[in-house]
């Protein structure tokens, strides 16, 4: 039974977001929505709602239907109410009334603890916040759901209370899904929209296959764009010659065929614009600085605290080699963190370094934290550049332009930035930072599949040494070559990450 019917819609904001878009949202339905940042995922689930209209084209809803969407931030003004609060505000006066009920069912299904539903919503962390606005739009229980990057924040943990979710939905309830988290979508979808300009293929296939479909498709396309530019570069040699020998002969036939010539070459080259190249969102690029040091950091015992001295763990005796891309794995409140940032400052200042923690001295650190609080918000990307680096206004204008970043973009103040313009400025000065050793805390939560992808090939080809910690299943999976568990107080290593994941319910 079809709910949605998107047939040739286009939009234009303040440039062209794409067009020909033909889409049919039917009854069990689980469509996963992929593209790059800033191309137009949010907005084709407001074209969807109806909270936008299209410039081109039209989209036909069902008789009656109802439609929830799951947005990106918290309202303000909810800020101050009750996780549980939060919810029930989401039914009509009357039915929060007379059927609170619902609310506690749909806390219930999504493993809310007791002592967080009557904490304002002000006071919990972006992961909970964000499942308070799960909680919120499926309270109603909608025809369909529209869910914007839903795992932005959560943690392996709540990453699979929402696969857990989802999957236990009714199986006629159709569900799309904007998310640049690979693993997710592998575990939650059916479909996959490759949103783009033009052309936005679908397949019937969950992400991974459908990216294998797709690659393959775009392989093809290339191939018959090359024979086609081959065919155009023919036809011009060939108006070219025959123009020659009209002039010289004065021949109208021969000019008309030569004119005939040239238009069926602008037409040729017209319809073999390949539709896979799409205009990239900015580079990605990392260096390494290399060390003569095999080891580079030597953990001896080292106790790992709270801030007013609680004991996390004990690391054991413990080596960072060079070539290591060593992930760091626990359950949130393991202390993670905590071994990050002590490790930042063992490097960093090893005067200050605690017991148990040695750096090598040609260590050269490239940090990068989930928040990305290195960058200050009141500097341009520009100012940003240029005061860290020994680079003249125009190279810094360069390597901006690189990473992603108009003219325009440099000028604003990086508070201005989206997070995933605000991650590529970070991996620049990563990458002009010239490290020899990454420490990176949550480096994929503001970049999109591409830019994933992209940090992934420039780790492995630079064959940096690092110690990362992340979400991200797929990321984990393509970098990691050690794996670190906390656990019982102690750190051990594993061989992969695979129980680890299968632990918390994540193992998709």
């Amino acid at each position: 039974m079809t709910l949605i019917n998107i047939r040739n819609v286009g939009i234009v904001l303040s440039a062209p977001l794409f067009s020909k878009l033909n889409l049919v949202v039917n009854a069990g339905d689980r469509i996963g929505l992929v593209a790059a940042n800033g191309r137009g995922k949010s907005t084709l689930l407001n074209l969807m709602t109806g909270k936008l209209e299209p410039t081109e084209g039209e989209i036909t809803r069902a008789r009656g239907l109802t439609i929830g969407h799951v947005e990106q931030n918290v309202p303000p003004a909810l800020l101050d109410a009750s996780f549980r609060d939060a919810v029930l505000l989401a039914l009509p006066p009357d039915q929060a009334e007379s059927e609170s009920w619902r609310a506690d069912v749909v806390l219930e299904s999504l493993e809310v603890p007791e002592e967080l539903r009557e904490r304002p919503l002000r006071q919990l962390s972006g992961g909970w916040q964000r499942l308070a606005l799960i909680a919120r739009t499926s309270v109603n229980e909608p025809d369909v759901l529209l869910l914007d990057e839903p795992t932005n924040h959560l943690d392996l943990e709540k990453i699979a209370q929402v696969e857990n979710w989802l999957n236990a939905l009714p199986r006629d309830t159709p569900v799309i899904i904007s998310s640049h988290d690979r693993a997710f979508l592998d575990a939650t979808t059916n479909r996959t929209l490759f949103l783009r300009r033009e052309q936005s293929p679908v397949f019937s296939l969950p992400y991974s296959r459908a990216r294998a479909a797709l690659d393959g498709a775009d392989a093809s396309d290339a191939r018959r764009y090359e024979k086609d530019m081959k065919t155009v570069e023919q036809l011009r040699k060939q108006a070219a010659k025959l123009n020659n020998i009209g002039i010289n002969s004065g021949s109208d036939l021969l000019v008309v065929k030569t004119k005939q010539l040239k238009q069926r070459a602008e037409k040729l080259e017209e319809a073999a614009k390949p539709a896979h190249l799409e205009r990239s969102a900015g580079a990605i690029r990392l260096t390494n600085r290399g060390t003569q040091a095999k080891v580079l950091v030597t953990l001896e015992d080292a106790e790992v605290t709270t801030p007013d001295g609680t004991l996390l763990f004990r690391t054991g005796k413990q080596f960072i080699c060079q070539g290591d891309r060593i992930v760091l794995l626990g359950l949130n409140g393991a202390g993670k963190s905590r071994l990050v940032s002590m490790l930042r400052a063992a490097i960093a200042e090893p005067e200050t370094a605690k017991a148990g923690i040695k750096a090598t001295p040609s260590l050269v650190l490239g940090y990068g934290d989930q928040l990305l609080a290195d960058l200050s918000d009141a500097d341009t990307p520009l100012q940003t550049i240029i005061r860290r680096f020994d680079v003249g206004d125009q190279r810094a204008r360069s390597l901006l332009a690189g990473a992603g970043m108009t003219i325009e973009m440099q000028g604003k103040p990086v508070k201005l930035l989206s997070g995933g313009q605000k991650a590529r400025l970070g991996m620049l000065v990563l990458r002009l930072t010239q490290p020899n050793f990454y420490l990176l805390d949550e480096p994929t939560n503001h970049l999109d599949i591409e830019g994933q992808e992209a940090l992934e090939s420039e780790l492995m080809a630079h064959e940096a040494s690092c110690l990362l910690v992340s979400h991200d299943r797929s990321f984990v999976r393509a970098v990691g070559n050690r794996f670190w568990l906390i656990e019982r107080k102690k750190l051990v290593e594993v061989e992969s990450p695979e129980g680890f994941f299968a632990s918390v319910g994540g193992a998709g």
